[in-house]
């Protein structure tokens, strides 16, 4: 599926919540999830690695409190890339808002200092249906998917009619359409933590029908996209690995076993 995109903008969501202390951060002695050692790299830097090896990246956009930007700074290549720190927000979506703004007509892909099992392939299969005419893609995976890449990896999976999913932390938003999008997930506020803002959102029959299990992922993508005025699009990647970020200590273990595997698998 995937192909030879233009260029984009990629964009790491690194904050931490104001006032939280990650167990595998104060584990590791140091003031970010994201700088927790994996693999002999920080978290972050396997991410980073995957966007820089992607084709078509132009510019790369890290969202992170201001004190701990010039740590993650210093433990990142700066051979081509140009690499912008933006001030974390005190929610997701507001982090989200703020990374987006002023990046023109280029595509932006999103995702999480924490997806250290993001491949390029993965990045170009999301990017690849923007250039198919969607405005919004995201990447998830079936629950055989993920079962048989780890069977301890994910634990949450959203059934819908046709299967159940588990969500890969990967977005993509397609030129001027990224702003109207990201401003809807602004107003519609974290949704798994405040209901409420999700049923103003989605509405509340987009969302008994999607609860209940009565719509294909595709079906609700479509509702979802309709409420927005946007046409947005999954992608379905085929390896479930994709869904598996580092979260606790159980994930951390799966996620190195799992990079571990890939460094055998390459030097093989």
């Amino acid at each position: 599926m995937s192909s030879q995109p233009e260029s984009f903008v990629g964009v790491i969501l690194a904050g931490q919540r104001p006032g939280r202390v990650d167990a595998l951060a104060e584990a590791a002695g140091v003031v970010n999830k994201n700088l927790v050692p994996i693999q002999g790299a920080p978290l972050v830097r396997h991410v980073v690695d995957a966007l820089a090896a992607t084709p078509g990246l132009s510019r790369l956009r890290i969202v992170v409190e201001p004190g701990t930007a010039p740590l993650i700074d210093a433990v990142l290549p700066h051979s081509r890339l140009q690499i912008d720190y933006v001030p974390a927000a005190n929610n997701l979506a507001d982090s989200v808002y703020a990374a987006v703004e002023g990046v023109g007509d280029l595509p932006i892909l999103v995702t999480t200092g924490d997806n250290v099992l993001l491949t390029p392939g993965a990045v170009l299969d999301v990017l690849a249906v923007l250039q198919g005419g969607a405005d919004v893609s995201l990447a998830m995976a079936s629950q055989a998917s993920v079962m048989a890449a780890h069977p301890e990896g994910q634990r949450r999976f959203y059934r819908f009619s046709d299967d159940a999913y588990s969500n890969c932390n990967l977005y993509a938003f397609a030129g001027p359409a990224a702003t109207s999008a990201a401003e809807s997930f602004r107003s519609g506020g974290q949704f798994a933590k405040k209901p409420m803002r999700m049923i103003m959102a989605l509405g509340p029959i987009n969302l008994a029908l999607m609860l209940m299990g009565r719509l294909s992922l595709r079906g609700a993508l479509k509702r979802l996209g309709r409420r927005f005025r946007l046409k947005v699009e999954p992608v379905v990647l085929a390896d479930g690995a994709h869904a598996i970020d580092v979260d606790n200590a159980r994930t951390f273990a799966v996620a190195e076993e799992l990079l571990a595997r890939r460094a055998m698998a390459d030097a093989a």
